[in-house]
């Protein structure tokens, strides 16, 4: 059985896998998300095209049979790609926008097995609809710090999950990774779900 290699530093990715039963080598890509390169894609092309880039430059890093996970994640409302907000001043204006709302957490996936050869990459796409949020709730949120470095500025598994009212469709693709989509994968691949469990 090749070795699971996922290519993020993201701990939500790692968490979901880890409690699928998988249990993956981490090597990060270093790939430059903000690249101006990527600025004039839709949110469904970006992160298409990130997930296949990171996959391909972990590919050249490692020397060993290896099924590789690459991802990315942006959110998407009202037509604009809302990435990692980075600084306070914009995960609280974000999350005013977004407060009472809904938009689309967009996830690119590429799956890449060395050793045959094969590539899989796809997109999958949950809508997230938000509660009502207060200013206060809002720069509590913000003041934890967690919303900074994460697609959208909320997650599903973390501190912000009793600001979300509920989602349409695959719950681990808001987290970051689609767990079914990577099953499929697998699959197609030729290997048995449960044989990947470590």
């Amino acid at each position: 059985m090749p070795e699971i290699v996922l290519a993020s530093a993201s701990p939500s990715r790692h968490r979901l896998l880890t409690s699928a039963g998988i249990t993956p080598n981490v090597v990060i890509s270093g790939v430059d998300e903000e690249d101006p390169a990527y600025s004039q894609l839709s949110p469904r092309e970006l992160v298409i095209a990130l997930a296949i880039v990171k996959a391909h430059t972990v590919k050249e890093k490692i020397d060993y049979p290896a099924i590789i996970i690459g991802c990315d994640s942006t959110f998407e409302f009202e037509g604009e790609s809302l990435g990692k907000p980075m600084t306070a001043e914009n995960a609280i204006a974000r999350a005013k926008k977004l407060s009472g709302k809904s938009g689309v957490l967009h996830t690119g996936h590429c799956f890449i097995d060395t050793d045959r050869g094969i590539e899989i990459s796809d997109v999958v796409s949950t809508q997230v609809h938000f509660t009502k949020m207060s200013d206060e709730e809002i720069e509590g949120y913000v003041a934890t710090g967690e919303p900074l470095n994460v697609a959208g500025g909320f997650t599903l598994d973390g501190l912000s999950a009793p600001l979300i009212a509920g989602i349409e469709g695959d719950p681990s693709n808001v987290i970051g990774l689609s767990l079914p989509l990577l099953r499929n994968a697998m699959n197609s691949l030729g290997y048995r779900w449960f044989e990947l469990i470590s």
